[in-house]
């Protein structure tokens, strides 16, 4: 009969705890998006998903913000599993305003006092594609200009006194009495804000763009045009926001991802033409026009279905 030696006895208990920790681990996560590279404003699923055995309880993971990126649509966490297994999933859409290459980062699913984290996902967010054939502005150097304002400084002098001299017997010569001026009241436009809008676009189609100054003016219309509508329509101040501040406040509106994602963007477009010269194609001006126009007939929709 063979003996039972310490050796045999602590090589069990070692087997014994490896499989007891084994079937206590059991809990797999992961995330993934369908997409790497994007234009600013444009959507991103974030998918999450998380696994662990039956009869434990998880924390789900912390999604409150994400730096350089915005939620657009949080789904609801959908549960299907086994006997055995309790498997979790949720699709979150997201999309970001600041151009970069960016990482979504490790998330925690916490399962009693132990951490599970995914993997980090990079993201790059560009503007639209850059066209190789257009003709290349650079950067010209700081030029260095003459200064001739200080040969002329006593002619100045000389010229500034005669006319403070002659000011000064025009008001000794003056009657007395002064006539009223009539107070002109700035005109009230008896358009809504919708048809005012309207009008404002198709003038600055009329306008077109010819020339570089003709591009910026155009963009610069349309801009305005978005946010003196808003004004109108909602009492919001809107001039003095930036567009990404713009772009937050139109989120409570509810527009259609798609056309949100289109209106982002010809925000950004107006800022690059306005800001950084950038000269669009004529069918980018068009369709920025339209897409203006779509936005504040949506809006108009939309704003009017709240407030009644």
């Amino acid at each position: 009969m063979s003996r039972v030696t310490p050796h045999i006895i602590a090589y069990i208990v070692v087997l014994f705890s490896c499989s007891f920790c084994f079937a206590q681990t059991g809990v797999s996560v992961k995330a993934s998006i369908n997409r790497e590279k994007i234009m600013i404003g444009e959507p991103i699923e974030l998918k999450l998903e998380a696994s662990m055995p039956s009869g434990n309880s998880g924390q789900w993971f912390p999604i409150d913000s994400i730096t350089h990126f915005e939620f657009i649509e949080k789904g609801k966490i959908d549960t299907s599993g086994t006997a055995d297994t309790r498997t979790y999933r949720q699709t979150l859409i997201i999309t970001s305003f600041d151009s970069g290459r960016w990482a979504l980062p490790s998330l925690a699913f916490t399962v009693g006092n132990r951490e599970y984290l995914t993997d980090s996902l990079p993201v790059s967010v560009a503007y639209s594609n850059f066209d190789p054939n257009q003709e290349y502005h650079d950067i010209k150097e700081i030029i260095e200009v003459e200064n001739t304002a200080t040969r002329y400084i006593n002619w100045v002098l000389l010229a500034l006194a005669v006319l403070s001299l002659g000011a000064i017997v025009w008001f000794m010569r003056r009657k007395t009495t002064v006539p009223q001026v009539p107070v002109v009241k700035k005109a009230v436009s008896t358009l809504s804000p919708l048809d005012e809008a309207l009008q404002a676009l198709e003038m600055i189609r009329q306008r077109g763009y010819d020339t570089p100054a003709g591009i910026k003016s155009f963009h610069t219309g349309l801009n305005d045009t978005l946010r003196e509508y808003l004004f109108r329509k909602t009492a919001v101040a809107t001039m003095e926001k930036t567009s990404g501040e713009l772009m937050l406040q139109l989120q409570r509106f509810n527009l259609p991802a798609a056309d949100f994602t289109r209106l982002a963007q010809v925000l950004r477009l107006n800022d690059a033409v306005k800001f950084a010269k950038f000269q669009p194609a004529a069918a980018e001006n068009e369709t920025s026009l339209e897409i203006i126009k779509n936005a504040v007939q949506q809006l108009e929709s939309t704003i009017s279905k709240q407030t009644n």
